[in-house]
């Protein structure tokens, strides 16, 4: 730990303080942290080597960090022969695409009598003039097998920048008990019995705000135009968003800049350990360096690790190997720029502690002072209340965690100012 860092700690004095045992010695660093960090280190020699995967001349405009679904996720009526119409929004625009589906997470196979597209309309109906029929090894049937993902054939269409685009799934009889998803669509799918041709009425059975199997549409660039990808919490997942609305921080940024934006974010996420979901080193090679067309990539994550740890010298040595650990192997991967964004205020939140606070601003300064990061974005700073800086601003809170529509706007236009100043 730098000279820095040791004196931000012991000139840091906050109310009750020294009542928060776990916090003795932050920056000494504990055999158990040692280790890890060596473990660390080794699994990166071994997968920083990974390239991005796919055809170069493709770039993601869109894309979803794959999950396990419970049940409490899952539809209450069965996905078996029913039609799922999915709506996303895209950054970038383009002529030529491809579809990824994913698998990864369900135990059985899952079986699909046809998958199309369409410009999106009100609530689930589409244009019918644009539908695009998709094929995979030129079949418009699949069958995915547990644990793997199918990317379809390139097709044509003629997709423009930040449209929202239908993506509608026919089901065959097999479907897995617990679907791949990604749980925080913040748009809403909608269920119709029976298999949905193109042009025959659609009638929702039910709504879930939840997507299935989409994980991935990349489209071609020919390399021209490159993506950033975001890899996040809840807070870039877009909790306290409006649903429907794509105000995410991330859609804000895409509105502000010349590329295409992958959200990665997942709800509950944690970097090392515990959390929902795989935690971002182990899902990193997937969800990061198997996206098309990446050169930037932006990491916000850390508070559900800061705001839930019981041993925070532990932590905040653990969060920030970790980090090195992920720009290594994005470097060698060929991301040529990787930004940390500065973990944002949560006082108001149940799980505030001075003892969390502490760890935050020594993680934060860090980020902000390490050298390790190729730029910066200091969400922490802009959010933060001038007169309570442990605490976001009321004007752009939900739930003194989150932030809200307004605050994700606030937080995507200056993301992309940072941006197109560091070109």
């Amino acid at each position: 730990m730098t000279k820095t860092l040791r004196t931000f700690f012991l000139t840091t004095n906050y109310t009750n303080f020294t009542n928060c045992a776990n916090f003795t010695n932050l920056m000494n660093f504990t055999n158990q942290a040692k280790r890890l960090c060596c473990g660390l280190v080794a699994a990166a020699m071994v997968a920083g080597a990974m390239a991005q995967t796919g055809d170069d001349s493709f770039t993601g405009t869109w894309a979803a960090a794959a999950e396990f679904t419970g049940p409490s996720d899952m539809p209450r009526m069965s996905l078996s022969g029913t039609t799922l119409r999915e709506v996303i929004q895209v950054s970038i625009g383009g002529q030529e695409l491809q579809l990824q589906l994913s698998n990864e997470f369900s135990k059985e196979p899952v079986e699909i009598k046809a998958i199309y597209v369409a410009d999106a309309l009100d609530s689930c109906d589409i244009d019918k003039k644009t539908v695009a029929q998709l094929t995979f090894g030129k079949s418009r049937t699949l069958t995915i097998a547990p644990g793997e993902t199918a990317m379809s054939d390139v097709f044509k269409y003629n997709l423009r920048p930040r449209q929202r685009l239908a993506v509608t799934i026919c089901y065959g009889a097999g479907v897995p008990v617990n679907m791949t998803s990604h749980r925080g669509s913040r748009t809403t799918s909608y269920i119709a019995t029976g298999e949905i041709a193109p042009k025959k009425k659609f009638v929702t059975a039910e709504k879930v705000d939840h997507w299935y199997n989409i994980a991935q549409l990349n489209v071609k660039t020919d390399g021209q135009v490159k993506a950033i990808a975001v890899l996040g919490n809840s807070i870039t997942d877009g909790r306290g968003s409006t649903t429907n609305h794509q105000n995410r921080w991330p859609d804000q940024m895409a509105a502000n800049v010349d590329c295409g934006v992958l959200n990665l974010g997942i709800g509950g996420n944690c970097v090392v350990r515990g959390g929902l979901s795989e935690p971002a080193l182990k899902r990193f090679d997937r969800d990061i360096l198997g996206q098309r067309g990446v050169d930037r990539l932006i990491i916000f994550q850390g508070t559900n690790d800061v705001g839930t740890s019981r041993h925070a010298e532990q932590t905040v040595n653990e969060l920030i190997e970790a980090y090195k650990t992920l720009i290594k192997k994005a470097h060698e991967a060929g991301i040529k720029k990787v930004y940390g964004a500065t973990i944002t205020a949560f006082k108001g939140n149940g799980w505030y502690s001075p003892f969390h606070e502490t760890a935050r601003q020594v993680v934060n300064e860090w980020i902000r002072t390490s050298g390790e990061f190729d730029g910066v974005i200091d969400f922490d700073e802009l959010t933060r209340d001038p007169n309570q800086p442990d605490k976001l601003k009321p004007e752009l809170s939900e739930d003194w965690l989150h932030l809200n529509a307004e605050g994700y706007r606030v937080m995507g236009e200056y993301a992309a100012k940072i941006l197109q100043t560091a070109k």
